[in-house]
């Protein structure tokens, strides 16, 4: 079945059901247990006193071995469904499952009402759900930032990836890439404990993440109707090659400035800024999830086009 239909049908689905709370209590979603994998092998095979190359090494046994398990877990599912209608709609259901247009809307707006209402302590209670840095340290300018730069860079890890990956190879490459995404989240990170293990994660993410980053600030761009010239200008000066683009999208459309220093684990990061204009009140979090479901409805044009363009 087109890879292409089979995206256009999940997206609208997924906006619609997501993944019910009562559901995931009963049964974790799949991106749990992927994480539980992830952990295991790490918790196994990283083990400090081993040589940096032997590390590396078995991160890259790790990574083949969760993203060939995901394709395979796919692959499966593929072939077991019905070749009618029936298994069309089954195939668009798992779909959902690696998209996470609702529960991301969902979360930042849990940041944008009690931002809105004057409740600062409820508001960094919310953002500390969505981004890793120390939330007690920020004021209202920097929570709204903070659950700005989640949802852009998020657009594109929880949404246009996914679509872009299962657009391409169906179930098989999607569950790939959330796999591949799940493992930098948790090992790709450059601290001495996960800088070798976690390596073959990273690199592997940011080759799977080229296309579709650039693809998600064009369409917060379109979206915005401006932010063209601080994508292209700003998005590059961001450490990692391609979170800044939808970031560097959001802040030039909305106006605002993101990025700046900020603090992890009582650290104080420097990290580039983005856009020129004033730092983010709270009506400019609502503002970004206006944008963000402005620029998701553009991405269903966009694959419900191609399905139609290439029906086979």
């Amino acid at each position: 079945m087109p890879s292409l239909a089979l995206a256009a049908a999940a997206l609208p689905l997924e906006a619609l059901i997501g993944y019910p709370p009562r559901l995931h209590r009963r049964l974790p979603h799949p991106v749990v247990w992927i994480g539980a994998l992830i952990r295991l092998l790490e918790a196994r095979l990283n083990r400090p006193a081993w040589p940096a190359p032997v590390r590396r090494g078995l991160g890259i046994v790790s990574l083949v071995l969760v993203a060939g398990l995901a394709m395979a877990a796919g692959l499966a599912v593929e072939r077991l469904a019905p070749a009618d209608l029936r298994g069309f709609a089954l195939l668009a259901l798992v779909a959902t499952l690696g998209l996470a247009q609702r529960s991301l809307h969902a979360h930042v707006a849990a940041v944008a009402a009690p931002l809105a209402a004057g409740d600062l302590a409820e508001a960094r209670t919310a953002v500390a759900a969505i981004v890793g840095r120390d939330v007690e340290r920020l004021a209202v300018a920097g929570v709204a930032a903070a659950a700005l730069e989640s949802l852009a860079e998020s657009f594109n890890d929880g949404v246009v990836a996914p679509a872009f990956w299962l657009a391409l190879f169906g179930l098989p490459g999607l569950f790939a890439y959330k796999a591949v995404n799940t493992a930098d989240s948790l090992i790709g990170h450059r601290e001495p404990r996960w800088r070798d293990f976690g390596w073959a994660a990273a690199r592997t993410d940011d080759a799977m993440n080229l296309i579709p980053a650039r693809i998600a600030g064009a369409l917060v761009c379109l979206a915005a109707g401006r932010g063209w010239r601080t994508m292209a200008a700003d998005a590059p000066r961001h450490a990692s090659p391609n979170a800044g683009w939808p970031e560097a999208a959001m802040a030039g459309g909305l106006a605002v400035r993101l990025g700046g220093p900020a603090w992890y684990d009582s650290v104080r990061a420097e990290r580039a800024t983005f856009g020129a204009g004033p730092a983010p009140a709270p009506a400019d979090l609502n503002r970004g999830l206006v944008l963000y479901r402005r620029a998701g409805l553009l991405l269903w044009v966009l694959v419900m086009a191609g399905a139609l363009a290439w029906p086979r």
